[in-house]
């Protein structure tokens, strides 16, 4: 595996990791995690790349081992879109698959829904509807965890969520301005998504609302469901051994 760095954009410095041979797969994250800690940690990467992938796994802006810049100017509406869209330009991709979990999920239906990008097929994971037609509910969330932060006693429900942002090193100046960024998406829009579509989700994970549902709105999705909650699903290998399967499938 090898990591290299591209300028989006806006002259922002972003990070990517580069794995396998083949078919490219652009990977995402989810939100206040990386590449790192969704893909490659879990082996989820590795498992993807011996069905005849290269799978290349952006860290967002403020993710990772990107640039996490303070200037507002940085943080246009959906600028995530425009950087996954600017690393496929980078890289000359004509062909390719696109997938993600949560945000990366959420930007990816984001991306193609608007018709910023067009893979040939799409991986959904641990998304469903609440998440994208009522995000600012989620937003509002970690908006708080955000604010209060050291603040949040233990065993209040958002304890855990500012605990993983601590362990993960988040610049809570730059998350506090992407979180601005994200917008609903108009369900509707989901009609616009064509192309075979894995929707996999935990079996316990609620946590963006019905992945079943989202499955059924789309014009061509398989649902999948895999063993855990929205933080333990993308630590355990049925994550992305579900992927690699429905992938390979369509080798």
């Amino acid at each position: 595996m090898k990591t290299e760095f591209f300028d989006s954009f806006d002259g922002t410095r972003l990070a990517f990791h580069r794995h396998g041979e083949g078919r490219p797969l652009v990977l995402l994250h989810g939100l206040f995690s990386s590449a790192q800690m969704n893909w490659i940690k879990w082996g989820h990467h590795e498992a993807i790349a011996a069905q005849g992938y290269e799978v290349i796994m952006l860290d967002f802006r403020v993710h990772g081992e990107s640039a996490a810049p303070h200037d507002p100017e940085k943080y246009p509406v959906n600028v995530l879109v425009r950087d996954v869209a600017a690393l496929v330009d980078h890289l000359g991709l004509a062909e390719f698959d696109l997938g993600g979990f949560s945000l990366g999920a959420r930007t990816s239906l984001h991306a193609v829904a608007h018709g910023m990008l067009e893979p040939a097929h799409l991986v959904i994971g641990g998304m469903g509807t609440a998440g994208l037609g009522e995000w600012h509910r989620r937003a509002a969330k970690f908006r708080r965890v955000i604010d209060t932060f050291d603040a949040i006693p233990r065993g209040d429900p958002d304890y855990f969520s500012m605990q993983f942002l601590k362990s993960q090193g988040v610049d809570r100046v730059a998350a506090r301005l992407l979180l601005d960024t994200m917008p609903d998406l108009d369900l509707a829009l989901l009609d616009n998504i064509a192309m075979p579509t894995l929707v996999v989700c935990g079996d316990e994970d609620r946590d963006n609302g019905s992945a079943e549902e989202l499955a059924d709105m789309l014009p061509d999705a398989t649902f999948v469901e895999v063993p855990g909650t929205h933080m333990s699903s993308v630590t355990k290998p049925d994550l992305g051994q579900a992927i690699a399967d429905w992938l390979g499938e369509r080798r």
